[in-house]
């Protein structure tokens, strides 16, 4: 493979982060990798909280644009940020090995190192509508700030205390992709604070068409992450729910051999009300521990939760 495959990706230091991690294993295959940045509406608006506003795919509707018109070949993507409906044309060509998942807890005060060591009235800072609402289910005596930027700027906020936060709530995944592992006070359980669908994995989306970016794609698949974020993503499509719904969803993995489980969760935006569901993953058909949870969920009420 000797023409140069373009890979499209978000300016912040983490999306450049995950792109010359795809760059590098491409290239330890022989594939010559130009990198092309393109800004998006998440990006380029942030003033306001992620669901506050209009439509979907934030982060990923630039991009996938440009993969359409064939300006790149490849657009890498925080698998957590990519609508489980794909525009016409284009595939999920890869999801290489993924990170933990779990959220971590950043704060700036000593000795803290659970979301209930925080004092009363402490104020801790996220935009994630999902994040928000577990936080008041679990906190509700805490005051939560509206905290966007990238991942450096947001824990920059925290140490700083600036609009008075105490702490925040960010993946795990991102910090330690930007070597700010030191920053992190507490691993949260993932069935404390459930993590979105996708978190900790990247996706590589691809034209439908384009065999020679699917063969150059095919090394880096990895089955098991695929079979997760395969059933994460289900529930969420099963939900009707976008990147920034009060749905969550967890694999968890257990010794080898004995399989995994989903659990999935939808929390009230006010927090009084959480509701959790869990199935067990049939390898060969991970998207139907999706559909199966989404039914349990739905059974408890989720669809009033989600306002449907």
């Amino acid at each position: 493979m000797t023409a140069t495959l373009k890979i499209g990706t978000r300016g912040s230091r983490l999306a450049l982060w995950q792109a010359e991690w795809v760059r590098a294993e491409l290239a330890r295959r022989g594939v010559v990798v130009e990198l092309v940045i393109v800004k998006t509406r998440g990006d380029a608006d942030v003033d306001r909280s992620l669901h506050e506003l209009e439509g979907k795919g934030f982060f990923t509707k630039e991009i996938e644009e440009a993969l359409l018109a064939g300006r790149i070949d490849v657009a890498v993507h925080s698998l957590k940020d990519l609508p489980t409906r794909l525009p016409d044309g284009l595939a999920l060509g890869a999801v290489p090995p993924r990170a933990d998942p779990a959220e971590a807890l950043v704060t700036r005060l000593d000795g803290v190192v659970s979301i209930a060591e925080l004092a009363p009235g402490g104020r801790i800072g996220t935009s994630s509508l999902r994040r928000v609402a577990q936080l008041r289910y679990l906190r509700p005596d805490l005051e939560i700030v509206p905290l966007r930027g990238n991942v450096p700027t947001r824990v920059q906020k925290v140490k700083a205390g600036r609009d008075g936060l105490d702490a925040a709530l960010l993946a795990r995944a991102g910090l330690e992709r930007l070597e700010l592992g030191g920053e992190i006070a507490a691993r949260l359980d993932p069935l404390e604070v459930m993590p979105a669908p996708g978190q900790g994995a990247l996706g590589l989306e691809v034209r439908s068409d384009d065999a020679r970016a699917r063969a150059a794609l095919a090394p880096l698949e990895h089955p098991p992450s695929a079979r997760q974020v395969a059933a994460e993503r289900s529930l969420l499509a099963a939900l009707e729910g976008g990147c920034q719904a009060p749905v969550a969803a967890y694999c968890e993995s257990r010794e080898q051999g004995a399989g995994s489980r989903l659990f999935g969760r939808v929390t009230a935006q006010d927090g009084t009300v959480q509701i959790t569901a869990s199935a067990e993953i049939d390898e060969r058909d991970p998207a139907g521990a999706g559909a199966a949870v989404a039914g349990l969920l739905r059974a408890q009420g989720a669809s009033k939760l989600l306002g449907r």
